[in-house]
């Protein structure tokens, strides 16, 4: 990846009206990338939920055992997020992303073969998990080398959106594949999509100027100020305990919606399989809604100079107990039209805490440290993608009917998303947390600044 250290290089050194234009044009362009970057991520994560009953049905899997195939995914993906993160320090992010990249790709392939099973299903699982799971943390880590602190929360926003856009963009495309060709051509695809992504990023991947050097030149823990602050402190501290809850409890809905939703709108609200991928392509689409809108009301305080309205704990965990409040409903009433609509719009007010988090970590944290502590996030967060899928499929086998379990499941949802709601409104305090460990702001005016 010589070109891209080269290409960060000229950015680090670009002076001028000349330099800062090239500069905001690289930030945005690499956001885009990233975009893209997420866009696949999170359609390799999509395959298993469109194709549960075409998977269950010809590897005669119970909910149960088709919940741990799904859940081997995050076998090792916590682990993978933490100890990646730790990499940033030495070698650049280009590079690590790119190896991602390719290793998921790759990891897709072996389920085209007809004489793939279940044990082959966790296998791949197992290592696509692994390739993912220091992905979003690195990402974004990547993307803040590019953007001073004030402008951060909008392409954050944009970052999380591939969250919902892998989901809206990949539901109808890979239940077209399934439908025409079967449900292991949908694996290749997203796999030989992400290979795709990977070339694109070998040509156009570079470093930002505001990147903390890597390499055993630099500090190890500090962003070349002298900064650093001690992980214990961070880790400890009242913002990142409650962000990695916020995000844990976003991630544990995301995570069950991803792999159980189809199902549940096929089994229990009797729709059928195409109209249970239109209904999780517009939650998606409202998803990501509700992501720019919140990216776009932070870019536009931020440019008028002003505060935003709420704090971003309290505006963050207010909007959680109210998703709480809809996901309870979601359980309870029995009209179709009103779960498709809760669905659709206030539940997805619960995916804001995933970019509050991000930003808010990365406010109490010094440049160079911003990748570990990001990873720690992602260590605690993911590690509802190992359980949610899990315990709502063995819930579901072991109730009385499936209405039951999947009823039981949702209210279990609504209370951890209410609790890290009421959590995040008393102790997210990023600015009050980052004056105490004497972290100071990175320059507000970044390449993507005003």
């Amino acid at each position: 990846m010589t070109a891209p250290a080269g290409a960060a290089g000229r950015l680090r050194t670009g002076g001028g009206t000349a330099g800062a234009e090239r500069a905001r044009k690289g930030a945005w362009g690499t956001t885009w990338l990233l975009l893209a970057f997420m866009l696949v991520n999170f359609a390799d994560k999509t395959v298993m939920g469109l194709a549960a009953g075409p998977i269950r049905d010809e590897l005669g899997l119970t909910r149960g055992e088709f919940g741990t195939a799904q859940s081997s995914f995050f076998a090792l993906f916590s682990l993978a997020a933490l100890g990646v993160s730790f990499l940033t320090r030495r070698v650049r992010t280009t590079v690590l992303l790119l190896g991602m990249a390719l290793l998921w790709s790759v990891a897709q392939l072996p389920m085209l073969l007809g004489a793939a099973g279940f044990g082959t299903l966790v296998a791949t699982r197992v290592l696509l998990g692994a390739a993912e799971g220091p992905a979003a943390p690195v990402a974004v880590h990547h993307l803040h080398g590019w953007f001073g602190q004030k402008e951060r929360t909008l392409p954050t926003s944009v970052l999380m959106v591939g969250a919902a856009g892998g989901v809206a963009l990949s539901a109808p495309l890979l239940t077209l594949v399934i439908d025409a060709w079967g449900w292991r051509w949908a694996f290749g695809a997203v796999g030989l999509v992400g290979l795709v992504w990977a070339v694109c990023w070998y040509a156009r991947g570079e470093e930002g100027p505001l990147a903390p050097l890597s390499g055993a030149a630099s500090s190890a823990d500090s962003d070349g100020t002298g900064q650093a602050v001690p992980y214990r402190g961070l880790l400890l501290s009242g913002t990142w305990l409650t962000a990695a809850f916020g995000a844990f409890a976003a991630y544990w809905m995301l995570s069950a919606g991803l792999t159980w939703a189809p199902d549940y709108l096929h089994e229990v609200s009797g729709l059928t399989s195409k109209q249970s991928g239109a209904v999780v392509t517009a939650t998606a689409v409202g998803n990501a809604v509700v992501l720019l809108t919140h990216g776009l009301l932070a870019r536009r305080a931020s440019r008028r100079g002003t505060a935003p309205r709420l704090p971003a704990g309290l505006g963050g965990g207010l909007l959680m107990c109210v998703a709480a409040l809809s996901i309870a409903a979601f359980a309870e009433v029995d009209s179709v039209g009103m779960k498709i609509a809760l669905m659709v719009g206030p539940m997805t007010l619960t995916n804001v805490i995933l970019t509050v988090s991000q930003t808010a970590v990365a406010r109490i944290t010094p440049a160079g440290q911003r990748g570990v502590v990001l990873g720690a996030l992602a260590f605690v967060y993911a590690l509802a993608g190992v359980l949610s899928p899990l315990v709502t499929g063995r819930m579901v086998d072991a109730a009385a009917s499936v209405p039951t379990g999947y009823h039981s499941a949702y209210l279990l949802m609504a209370a951890l998303v209410a609790v890290a709601g009421v959590l995040a409104v008393c102790f997210l305090r990023p600015e009050q947390d980052a004056a105490r460990l004497g972290v100071t702001e990175t320059p507000p005016t970044g390449p993507g600044g005003h």
